[in-house]
């Protein structure tokens, strides 16, 4: 790794404090920030409102670390799949999805996963290593990049890809940092949202830091079918998590997104969605119902149309939102517990 001070891994209280150390004047640090997340800009040559002497200066202390793009797939719905290279040659990816009007980026926390839920391929590669804040960011840099001014904005971003996010919460909080400042790259917190398998610890600290929006993977009703599926529910269980749920500090207007993986035979029961209702009694909550994505060598089968639609009915008449969202990218394994960053390199 590069021993000089990557200034797209600093919140922008570190930046005035490391230009503060050159002895550069304190006023040039919200153009330096604005200028660093910029997502044409790679050399500090490119940085002309600085004179040469400090550009020079910034080449001897700093960097501006990027990722390298190996490779990107392209659906038939659109779904593009972008697959990164880092600095120690491990690989990510990451997923920009179209949407009316508008483009939402799913963006990688770690290097595989440690929660091996089995509906889901990244955990079947374990945790290699969790990624900077500065990793995070340039996911979205890069993809940016690619961008033309024919494009839809990119404005919306979810840490769904690889990895709990939560489960590298201080790098995760860095770079939500970034993202969220408006001085930074100026995303509105109403549009960026953080998915956990239920790490209860960090969820309250996730509250109380950041007003980004809350979704849990849920994916059961009762203890042993989420035992079956999330080996993080043996630690903390349902009615941990519920509690964890109820006490989170919800911003106005805004509620928890409870994400329902269905999987034909194992939790799209009518029993099972009466007991969701139950579940998530007096919790600010809407509900995503997600068909299983076929995956190699797990032998899950998607529920069929009808158990999937009187599944959502039964929720409806609970009087809960309850949205169908039907993954894109499937036939690129960009969808929904498909990446893997396992390409042919």
């Amino acid at each position: 790794m590069n021993s000089k001070v990557d200034l797209r891994n600093l919140t922008f209280e570190e930046l005035q404090e490391w230009i503060a150390s050159l002895g550069l004047e304190s006023y040039r640090a919200e153009q330096i920030y604005r200028w660093i997340f910029l997502p044409t800009i790679h050399s500090f040559e490119q940085m002309t409102n600085l004179s040469k002497k400090w550009r020079s200066r910034f080449q001897d202390e700093a960097y501006l670390s990027r990722l390298h793009v190996t490779g990107i797939e392209q659906s038939k719905d659109q779904t593009k799949k972008f697959l990164f290279e880092l600095e120690d040659g491990e690989h990510i990816e990451s997923v920009l999805i179209p949407e009316r009007g508008h483009y939402t980026l799913c963006i990688s926390s770690q290097v595989g996963c440690a929660q091996r839920c089995r509906f889901c391929y990244t955990g079947r590669m374990g945790l290699r290593r969790n990624l900077q804040g500065s990793e995070i960011i340039n996911q979205i840099l890069a993809v940016m990049e690619t961008l033309t001014e024919n494009d839809p904005q990119l404005t919306n971003i979810v840490l769904m890809g690889m990895g709990e996010p939560l489960d590298n919460f201080e790098n995760v909080q860095r770079a939500l940092n970034i993202l969220l400042s408006p001085k930074g790259l100026q995303f509105s917190h109403r549009h960026v949202t953080l998915s956990t398998a239920g790490l209860v610890p960090q969820m309250k600290a996730l509250g109380e830091r950041l007003p980004v929006n809350l979704a849990v993977s849920l994916n059961a009703a009762d203890d042993a079918t989420r035992n079956r599926l999330m080996p993080i529910n043996r630690t903390y269980p349902l009615k941990t998590l519920m509690q964890a749920c109820r006490e989170f500090p919800l911003p106005h207007g805004k509620r928890i997104t409870f994400e329902y993986i269905l999987i034909k035979g194992i939790n799209d029961s009518p029993l099972q969605a009466k007991g969701l209702a139950g579940l998530l009694k007096g919790i600010k909550a809407k509900i995503n119902l997600i068909p299983f994505n076929i995956l190699p060598g797990i032998g899950f089968e998607p529920p069929e149309e009808k158990t999937l639609l009187a599944f959502q009915d039964i929720l409806i008449s609970h009087r809960y939102t309850a949205i169908i969202r039907r993954s894109k990218g499937a036939d690129i394994s960009a969808a929904c517990g498909q990446l893997h960053a396992n390409w042919t390199h």
